[in-house]
């Protein structure tokens, strides 16, 4: 077995020995695949193994270089990756490395021609060919824990009378406060809650619009 990995590789995949659990291995491993990892994610990362998040950049590029070096010799048993790592790497470690790859391994695909150190990088090109030699649930898993637009949670409103103004000093119009509750779904009970204030002119143009989008979305949902 001609390509190898470097020592400092296998001392940045030494750093998943302080992860928190089985699960939290197997998520970067689905990240490294599918996607590049995101400021938010690297945070939780480097907070959960108590790393600086630089040490989160060179653990994902060496779970890079494994995975890519698995696809590049096309192994399949475990025994094939256990012996990928050096004598004295932990046992444990390594043997639950190997399970994650071959539990999440697709039908075997032609060799790729690239090296494994140049698939270490986190280009579009490698993060393609590695996606495509794992399972469809690594990239179910690695979308749903991508940075993703907040989801509305509740909805509130009053009817309000505005008094005054930066144009006039007494004035009697009434407004409609609307309150929105968002949740932010990559975060952990991340709830935001913002305040925005309708004249009658522009409810009645949020309302119109809203009709359009339920109009529209009842047009898809029926072909």
């Amino acid at each position: 077995m001609a390509a190898t990995l470097s020592s400092d590789h296998f001392d940045n995949l030494q750093l998943l020995l302080k992860a928190p659990s089985k699960d939290f291995v197997k998520d970067m491993c689905v990240h490294v695949v599918h996607v590049a990892p995101s400021p938010i994610w690297t945070e939780k990362a480097a907070t959960a193994l108590a790393v600086p998040e630089a040490q989160i950049a060179q653990l994902a590029r060496s779970l890079r270089a494994l995975l890519a070096l698995v696809v590049f010799h096309n192994l399949s048993s475990a025994q094939q990756i256990v012996r990928l790592f050096p004598d004295g790497f932990h046992a444990s470690l390594k043997n639950l490395l190997a399970k994650i790859l071959l539990d999440n391994r697709s039908a075997p695909l032609d060799t790729p021609t690239s090296p494994p150190s140049a698939m270490s990088s986190c280009s579009d090109d490698v993060i393609r060919v590695l996606g495509l030699c794992f399972r469809e649930a690594w990239r179910t898993d690695a979308v749903g824990g991508q940075t993703s637009l907040p989801q509305l949670k509740a909805v509130d409103w009053r009817v309000d009378v505005v008094s005054s103004s930066d144009a006039l000093r007494r004035m009697c119009v009434p407004a409609c406060l609307v309150h929105f509750e968002t949740e932010d779904v990559v975060g952990e009970d991340c709830v935001s809650v913002a305040t925005v204030e309708l004249s009658r002119e522009s409810l009645d143009t949020m309302l119109d619009g809203l009709g359009r989008i339920r109009d529209q979305l009842a047009l898809v949902a029926g072909k």
